[in-house]
């Protein structure tokens, strides 16, 4: 069993360990929030997150896994608010049926609300020093919120139907999609306290994974069905993806390319860390 094995196996026990637990006698909404947290995924973000500490501070391994259970349930929002029929209206998250299916619009709305919210709660409680964890929310906030992952998803909503520019699709995706997953590793550093030069590696590093993560999906749904990817697939066609704006072969260049990309940003970092990034990157890619 490798490293990146290991953390995961014992992460996803910690997070069915501490789910949400909801008081009150509302009918379904704790069970709401426990199965859209339980219904798999790959726990990308927190991998990313917990594998940096591994490399850099296994000390801290344990002392992050609140951490990473708040940037997993910030993620797993902002899955619940995109399979909304005010945006893609999906039938189906990692293979389950979505919240406003399964329960109804309003619990899903507020369920996202609750693990947004409560992602914050659960990274303030960390055993970690005060200075650090005001750095995480600031870190999480920022690429999460305006500035990052909200706008992104605005302008994918805003222009559906309409072709965007590539510079413009770039635009799009490092802020719906890259600026979180640049944001889990360097949540990742900053527990561990590398110093600023490698903070800012570490950072533009997941800039270029989440872009590469975000074209590999765009491919997944353009030549998988939907049994072997989880998710309703062909479904982008009203998308600004990589696919629609240079097909499928231009897509996987231009992925062929961004791996080509991360792998000179290996270079840039901690050899023990950037051994540890690749193996992650063999693994998705």
């Amino acid at each position: 069993m490798n490293n990146n094995t290991k953390i995961l196996e014992d992460f996803e026990l910690y997070l069915r360990e501490n789910l949400p637990k909801v008081e009150g006698f509302h009918p379904h909404f704790g069970n709401a929030l426990k199965e859209i947290l339980t219904a798999g995924g790959k726990r990308f973000r927190p991998m990313l997150l917990l594998s940096v500490v591994d490399a850099c501070a296994p000390l801290l391994i344990k002392n992050s896994y609140p951490v990473a259970l708040g940037l997993e349930m910030l993620h797993t929002y902002s899955l619940i608010h995109d399979d909304l029929p005010a945006m893609d209206d999906a039938p189906l998250r990692r293979g389950h049926p979505t919240l406003h299916v399964t329960y109804d619009e309003v619990t899903a709305i507020l369920a996202g609300d609750a693990l947004n919210t409560d992602a914050f709660y659960r990274i303030s409680t960390a055993p970690l020093s005060a200075s650090i964890k005001i750095e995480l929310v600031k870190i999480l906030a920022k690429n999460g919120g305006s500035d990052g992952m909200v706008i992104g998803q605005a302008i994918d909503c805003e222009f559906e139907d309409k072709v965007l520019k590539q510079a413009e699709l770039e635009f799009l995706h490092l802020n719906k999609t890259a600026k979180l997953i640049a944001a889990s590793l360097l949540m990742g550093a900053t527990i561990s306290e590398v110093n600023d030069a490698s903070k800012e590696a570490i950072y533009n590093f997941g800039l270029n994974l989440g872009l590469l993560f975000q074209i590999q999906d765009d491919i997944i749904d353009a030549t998988q069905s939907e049994e072997e990817a989880g998710k309703p697939t062909h479904n982008d066609k009203h998308k600004n993806s990589f696919v629609n704006l240079l097909g499928l072969e231009g897509a996987i260049k231009y992925k062929e390319q961004a791996l080509k990309t991360l792998h000179t940003d290996l270079k840039k970092l901690d050899k023990n860390l950037a051994n540890r990034l690749e193996n992650i990157v063999k693994g998705y890619f």
